[in-house]
């Protein structure tokens, strides 16, 4: 699949730590051009162009990608992956909470559509891939909010997809279950029995095991990938068995 990606142009929302991390430096060993737009850029992959950036700030999203993709003239390839949790019940947080979790983990992802669009539509091999979650279509405990968010990407992704398949632009959705994060792995230090809760988080997968953010990555290089051009307004879940199995004893 390496030379799918050698030269191509890519953007990566979140790109600093986590799944986008994991995303930014596979696309970065492959050959790719790669941007990061993150708040922090302290672990940002080596060889990225970083891009200290707010995707709730309509400035600094539009002025990060006129920049980089000003410099290509093109971007092939853009990821909007970034985003935050927020663990609540549909009564839990202030208005100003909800209203300030949509304008990250939706409206961040229109900011940058919006200001890569114009860039992705001088690339021959142009695509959009859409970080959606487990718990958009998985009924989970104290994630109303989060879940709400994600459930509205789902959506967006598969009418987005519509919108822009006549220009050649292929936009996807991966939605992943539990990752193994550092977020993730704060939270099991912190937690009482860091051994029970790591095990809590494991076991929401049938597979026993949380998913990796590798694993997330090789999903967003076969969506990018030429070999995936008949993959259009799709969900590609990496949630190992959680949507779709149930497993109860016969």
């Amino acid at each position: 699949m390496n030379e799918h990606f050698s030269g191509r142009i890519a953007v990566v929302t979140g790109g600093g730590a986590g799944i986008g991390k994991a995303i930014s430096e596979a696309l970065l060993a492959r050959g790719a051009v790669v941007a990061v737009l993150d708040k922090q850029l302290a672990d940002a992959p080596v060889g990225a162009n970083g891009y200290q950036v707010d995707v709730s700030s309509d400035l600094e999203v539009a002025e990060a990608l006129a920049h980089f993709g000003g410099l290509h003239g093109h971007i092939d390839l853009l990821v909007n992956n970034a985003g935050v949790s927020f663990p609540a019940t549909v009564e839990d947080g202030s208005m100003d909470d909800w209203h300030r979790i949509f304008d990250i983990n939706v409206l961040g992802y229109v900011r940058a559509t919006r200001a890569a669009l114009p860039f992705l539509r001088q690339s021959r091999d142009a695509s959009i891939i859409n970080m959606s979650s487990c718990t958009a279509i998985t009924g989970l405990r104290r994630r109303a909010l989060y879940s709400a968010t994600k459930g509205a990407i789902e959506a967006m992704t598969r009418a987005m997809a519509a919108d822009l398949i006549h220009e050649g632009i292929r936009v996807n959705c991966i939605s992943p279950g539990t990752v193994d994060t550092p977020l993730i792995q704060k939270l099991i230090a912190e937690a009482p029995d860091p051994a029970v809760q790591r095990q809590v988080y494991n076991d929401r997968q049938p597979t026993g095991y949380m998913v990796q953010a590798e694993e997330v990555a090789h999903a967003v290089l076969y969506l990018a990938s030429p070999v995936a051009r008949s993959t259009v307004g799709s969900v590609l879940t990496v949630d190992g068995g959680m949507a779709a199995l149930r497993l109860f004893s016969s």
